[in-house]
C-alpha cells in the first residue's frame, strides 16, 4: 500500500486559449490531493463522492491507462483531497497524477515524471474530449510554469486568495462552448486567443523581475478577455470586484469558468482584507501560497 499526493493550481494567464497552442502560466497552489493504492483481486474507487467507476472517470481512465504495459488485476484506491471539486482549481489534474504516482510505485510500472505528466494530459483529454497539458504537468512539477514550454519560472513572493463561489461548472462542457464560438466566429476569437497568449509572455517577464503590480494589472486584462469569450459569470465578478476593491494586485477566474473560483493576487498586507471581501459577499475565500513541491510520496 503506497499514497502519494499533488497539488491543485492556479493559473495567472492563459485559460483556454492554451488549449489552441498559446502561451499561459500556471501556478502550483499548497492544496492537494491524496490517493492510495493497494493491489487487489477487483478495481474498487472509493472518495468523498462514493464508491465505483462511474463516479470517478478520470481514476478509472488512469487506472485503465496505467494497466496497458503491467499486469493489472485490481487496485483498492482510496482518495481524500483538500482540492473543491468542479472549481477551477485542478482537482482532476490532482487526482489523476497522485494516482498514477502511487499506482506507479505499487505496481512497479517504471515510469518518469515527464512520463506521468503526458500519461495525466492523456486522461484529462479523453475525459473531457479536449484539454490541455496545463495542469497535469503543473500538478506533477509543481512551482510556476510557462506553458506550453514547461519551463519553470521565479517562485511567487506574494499572498494567493482564492475565491470559490460555489457555483460548480464542468470543464468540458465549457471548452465545448468556447470551441463552438470559435467555430463560428473565428476571425473574432483568433485575435482574443493570441491577446491572452500576449499576456501570458509579457507576464513571464515581470514575474522573472518579481513586477507583482504590474501582473496583477495584466490579470485584469485577461478576465475582460476571457468574459468575451462567454466563461465569465456574475458570481464570479462579485467575488473578483470586491476583492480589487480590498486591494487586491489583481483578480480574474482560474480555469474554465462558469463558476468555480476567482483568484486574487495580495501583498501580505492586503491578506485579510481581501478574503473579508470576498466572504462579505457570499465566497468561501481560501489563503493560500504557491508551492515548488509538486506530486510526492506521503
Amino acid at each position: 500500500m503506497v499514497t502519494y499526493s499533488a497539488p491543485g493550481k492556479i493559473f495567472l494567464f492563459g485559460e483556454h486559449a492554451v488549449v489552441y497552442g498559446e502561451s499561459a502560466i500556471a501556478c502550483a497552489i499548497d492544496l492537494r490531493a491524496r490517493v492510495t493504492v493497494q493491489k487487489h483481486s477487483e478495481v474498487l474507487i472509493t472518495s468523498e463522492l462514493g464508491k465505483g467507476k462511474d463516479r470517478h472517470p478520470y481514476v478509472s481512465k488512469a487506472i485503465e491507462k496505467i494497466g496497458e504495459p503491467i499486469r493489472l488485476d485490481g487496485a483498492r484506491v482510496t482518495i481524500d483531497s483538500e482540492i473543491p471539486i468542479g472549481t477551477g482549481l485542478g482537482s482532476s489534474a490532482a487526482i489523476t497524477i497522485a494516482t498514477l504516482a502511487a499506482m506507479n510505485e505499487e505496481f512497479s510500472a517504471g515510469l518518469g515524471k515527464d512520463e506521468m505528466a503526458e500519461m495525466g494530459y492523456s486522461v484529462e483529454k479523453d475525459v473531457q474530449g479536449a484539454a490541455s497539458p496545463t495542469d497535469t504537468y503543473v500538478s506533477t512539477m509543481g512551482g510556476v510554469v510557462l506553458m506550453p514550454d514547461g519551463r519553470r519560472l521565479r517562485n511567487l513572493d506574494c499572498e494567493i486568495v482564492v475565491g470559490n463561489t460555489g457555483k460548480i461548472s464542468s470543464t468540458k462542457e465549457l471548452v465545448q462552448q468556447v470551441r463552438a464560438l470559435k467555430d463560428k466566429h473565428p476571425e473574432t476569437t483568433q485575435p482574443i486567443f493570441r491577446s491572452i497568449g500576449n499576456l501570458a509572455r509579457k507576464g513571464e517577464v515581470l514575474v522573472e523581475k518579481g513586477d507583482y503590480s504590474a501582473i496583477g494589472e495584466l490579470m485584469d486584462i485577461n478576465q475582460g478577455l476571457l468574459e468575451s469569450l462567454g466563461v465569465g459569470c456574475a458570481e464570479l465578478s462579485t467575488l473578483i470586484y470586491a476583492a480589487r476593491g480590498a486591494g487586491a494586485l489583481g483578480a480574474k477566474l482560474t480555469g474554465a469558468g462558469g463558476g468555480g473560483c476567482m483568484v486574487a493576487l495580495v501583498d501580505k498586507t492586503h491578506v485579510k482584507g481581501v478574503a473579508s471581501a470576498i466572504e462579505s459577499v457570499g465566497g468561501v475565500a481560501i489563503k493560500t501560497k504557491i508551492t515548488e513541491i509538486g506530486v510526492r510520496r506521503e
